[in-house]
């Protein structure tokens, strides 16, 4: 979902080139470490919209390093917001597209890839835009580490149903699975941060549908 154009968003990620990278140049990979400082593990949220989940996993964890990859200048606006009053310094905010991933971060550096409400395209015409079509999961691979792994969560059951074939089809490995998360067991449900879209869906009754997967060893 598009948010409104918000000035002062477009004005702070402008001020603050060491924590928003926009529109790196795909030829040339980013030298991550020199970014953060440190050569902790990455993690990475494609599509973060106002950045509740990748900002609330920073701050969980400061012992790893977090990229929230974020098409929008508002929403990089405003989860730099977070990260600054937080003082998240081990998060970075990558202003660019899911498709140039496999450019913005060298092979075998990710650890874990999050992919929470994204886009479902529900036509035919635009399955190849879905980010769990066969071709970003090619780049998902390239750029995760052997044992790294894919997070998802939807709540269109129609997404999650693709996704599922999708992922099964490239030859990937569930290690989790649930048509209906909110009600797994209490060990589950306490781990899982929500998003802001997921509390919205949530509280409609919606279920949440979600999958941990991964590739198998290169």
């Amino acid at each position: 979902m598009r948010l409104r154009n918000k000035p002062w968003a477009v004005k702070l990620v402008n001020d603050y080139p060491e924590s928003v990278l926009q529109n790196p140049d795909p030829e040339k990979k980013i030298d991550w470490t020199e970014r953060f400082g440190n050569d902790h593990p990455i993690e990475i949220e494609v599509g973060s919209g106002k950045g509740h989940f990748i900002t609330t996993l920073a701050k969980q964890n400061p012992d790893k390093n977090y990229v929230a990859l974020e098409l929008q200048t508002t929403a990089a606006g405003i989860i730099l917001r977070t990260k600054l009053e937080e003082g998240l310094d081990n998060l970075q905010i990558l202003r660019g597209d899911a498709a140039d991933i496999d450019c913005f971060f060298d092979e075998n550096t990710t650890d874990v890839i999050y992919l929470n409400f994204s886009d479902p395209w529900p036509k035919t015409r635009h399955e190849k835009r879905r980010l769990t079509y066969k071709s970003f999961l090619a780049k998902y691979e390239q750029v995760l580490k052997p044992d790294g792994h894919i997070e998802f969560k939807t709540d269109n059951s129609g997404l999650f149903a693709y996704s599922v074939q999708s992922m099964n089809n490239y030859g990937m490995h569930f290690d989790f699975v649930s048509v209906d998360l909110h009600h797994e067991k209490a060990e589950i449900v306490e781990k899982n941060i929500e998003t802001e879209y997921e509390h919205k869906f949530a509280a409609k009754g919606n279920p949440i549908y979600a999958l941990h997967a991964s590739f198998d060893e290169k």
